[in-house]
């Protein structure tokens, strides 16, 4: 009975506490930076305020995987609310029954969901009708360039269609030997964020599943045309054996030696983020931002790109869900909550009238982000039973397809019948 009304979503709350008495929360989450973990300390600060009865116990550097044995194990020391950086686990998340409906939250609180969250956002923080988590805050992907390198090679302006962005990349690649000066994009799927995923939304919306539940990847035209081209750019960037022996020579993504920051690439694909990060590691050129490239046939959408971001939600075994429900209502859907802290981590908004609110600081190159966040046509990958199982399996294709060991229309295939049985089984 608990899974059926956790997988509808048709359940009413059953909470009982006392919300306005005295009480101890438990909030775990996943920031472990020191920037980081002041600003969810400073949010959490702002809650106490507001709501002096409830005090907030806050355990970062949380894995979701930590965070799903402590939901499974329960007890007074496991988390009320959690929140998680992976859409991905939504799917699990709302499949299993460890978080609560919070449609029923919304309702008791007056509260139209879909007057205060972008659609996109709601479509991934929900699985089958069951809204077990919300945003909070969000990430846009886009187009980060040398504009100094642009100028170099005389480029005017970033690419609005992929057959633009090739030429682009090629020209702002110089060689060295079996190795590379400066590399126009990295196109190989180990590029960091250059994953199937944050390509297809350029192809896309894609649907990844039909009605029944079951893959499209193989039938559906969007994939086989980004995996084409994806493969095409890296035999005109110099192949896949060449770009891997330079990818080898990067530095971490989340440091100063990310290549992008050392100038080793010209362009990046990457989530707004970067912006503050690129900064703070003192690049020694002037940064551009822009939306990634769509096919040539829809340049009417250009501007669209891939969403996602943190999540969060009352663990189904709290006795304090009411209570809950207030710290997850104010850091969800309090407009000045939402621009803090925005603010404070470099993320877009998560709510429509924090996108749009005067308190948010936006900065020009920042201004890209907030613009992908409001197209009608950026979109994120479903949430599923799996979780995030579905995309490692497309992912794992792309690998085997760049390097030539894997045919396109077979491996596509194959992926989408790893799928299917990993979805069934997650069910």
């Amino acid at each position: 009975m608990l899974l059926t009304t956790a997988c509808t979503g048709q359940g009413a709350s059953t909470a009982s506490d006392d919300p306005t008495a005295d009480v101890t929360l438990n909030f775990w989450h996943g920031w472990s930076a020191p920037g980081e973990v002041k600003a969810i300390e400073d949010n959490v600060a702002r809650f106490r305020a507001a709501h002096p009865h409830i005090k907030v116990k806050v355990t970062g550097n949380m894995t979701d995987d930590k965070i799903k044995q402590a939901l499974r194990a329960g007890g007074d020391k496991a988390p009320d609310v959690i929140s998680s950086f992976s859409t991905d686990s939504v799917g699990s998340f709302c499949n299993s029954g460890a978080l609560v409906d919070l449609d029923p939250f919304l309702t008791k609180s007056g509260i139209d969901k879909a007057k205060v969250f972008p659609k996109t956002l709601l479509d991934y923080t929900r699985f089958n009708g069951n809204q077990c988590t919300l945003p909070l805050l969000s990430d846009a992907y886009g187009l980060y360039y040398n504009k100094d390198a642009y100028r170099a090679a005389g480029i005017t302006e970033p690419p609005k269609t992929w057959s633009q962005f090739a030429e682009v990349a090629q020209k702002l690649t110089k060689a060295s030997g079996d190795s590379y000066e400066q590399l126009g994009f990295m196109p190989t799927f180990h590029g960091y964020e250059t994953t199937p995923m944050h390509y297809l939304a350029q192809w896309g919306p894609v649907a990844y599943f039909d009605t029944a539940g079951k893959s499209t990847v193989a039938q559906e035209p969007a994939v086989a045309q980004m995996f084409t081209y994806q493969k095409d750019l890296v035999a005109k960037l110099g192949g896949y054996e060449k770009l891997d022996r330079f990818r080898a020579t990067f530095g971490d993504e989340w440091s100063a030696e990310h290549p992008f920051h050392q100038g080793k690439v010209a362009m990046q694909l990457d989530g707004e983020w970067r912006l503050a990060m690129a900064k703070e590691a003192g690049v020694g050129f002037e940064i551009g931002t822009a939306p990634l490239p769509v096919p040539d046939d829809q340049v009417a959408e250009y501007g669209k790109g891939y969403l996602s971001g943190t999540v969060t939600g009352i663990a189904r075994g709290s006795k304090k869900q009411n209570a809950a429900w207030e710290l997850v209502k104010y850091m969800t859907t309090d407009t000045d909550a939402v621009v803090a802290f925005a603010n404070a981590l470099h993320n877009v908004p998560s709510t429509l009238a924090a996108l749009n609110s005067p308190a948010l600081q936006v900065e020009p190159g920042f201004r890209t982000f907030i613009d992908i966040a409001a197209h009608p046509r950026s979109s994120s990958t479903p949430a599923q039973a799996d979780g995030g199982a579905y995309q490692l399996t497309l992912q794992d294709f792309g690998y085997r397809h760049e390097q030539g060991t894997e045919e396109l229309t077979a491996g596509l295939r194959k992926a989408a019948a790893q799928i299917d049985t990993d979805v069934a089984k997650a069910r």
